[in-house]
């Protein structure tokens, strides 16, 4: 039976991960947060799932790698340093990381992906998201996952054509642009939607978070499918199987 360590076990998605690891009928091998003995909870899991911070992640990384062990990342608010960091240590063990684990927002993502590859760029891409007064990054982890899904549909790079932040006088929209906006506020678990905006008629794909047990359950999902997987970077694709 499969044996999930959690790292970052006291925060909210930890707690909701412990109650998804019950309701699978997988082993909880137990959690690390700052201060904790990281390399004993890494040697006795058969793989870890990681929703703590940035600042910790190349700690998390480099006792996965001196043991060995597969690990999914749900960590949001990652830079490029941290997705280096990832790359290298994906040589020598399994990594799935996400912007988001829930199954319906990767879903999502692959239909945006579908969408932006059928229309032109004469069709305005916007992202719109939000979350909880307490959320400390935006865009968030999910908003950028649907945007680079968008960009993939386009063969475009997300950050080129990114555009954030909108306030006072900012000129018109630029043509083939992908555009995020962030609200905040409430207990509000996610909601996302992305606007495919042509002249006279409009799409809207979207998706609600009404639980944090969504991401939990899917990160479980993940945890088991990557057990079974060589060294190498994953994503959300391999567990629905595209």
């Amino acid at each position: 039976m499969t044996a999930i360590g959690i790292i970052g076990s006291k925060g909210r998605m930890g707690q909701a991960l412990v109650e998804a690891i019950a309701e699978a009928g997988l082993d909880h091998a137990g959690g690390a947060d700052q201060g904790d003995d990281l390399a004993a909870l890494v040697a006795a899991s058969d793989v870890l799932v990681d929703f703590s911070s940035p600042r910790a992640l190349q700690a998390t990384l480099d006792a996965c790698i001196a043991a060995g062990k597969p690990i999914v990342i749900g960590t949001t608010g990652l830079e490029d340093a941290h997705h280096a960091a990832i790359d290298k240590a994906a040589e020598q063990i399994p990594i799935l990381q996400t912007g988001n684990t829930s199954l319906g927002v990767n879903m999502l993502a692959a239909l945006v992906e579908q969408a932006a590859s059928r229309l032109g760029d004469d069709w305005d891409i916007e992202i719109f998201e939000m979350h909880h007064r307490h959320k400390v990054d935006a865009p968030s982890g999910t908003a950028k996952l649907l945007g680079q899904a968008a960009a993939r549909g386009r063969s475009i790079d997300l950050e080129a054509h990114k555009e954030s932040g909108r306030d006072g006088i900012t000129g018109a929209r630029a043509k083939g642009a992908i555009g995020f906006a962030a609200l905040r506020g409430g207990s509000v678990a996610g909601d996302h939607m992305v606007i495919l905006a042509g002249d006279e008629e409009r799409i809207e794909l979207s998706h609600r978070a009404e639980n944090r047990m969504i991401f939990a359950r899917g990160a479980v999902k993940a945890a088991q499918w990557l057990v079974e997987q060589k060294a190498g970077r994953y994503g959300m694709d391999g567990v629905l199987g595209f």
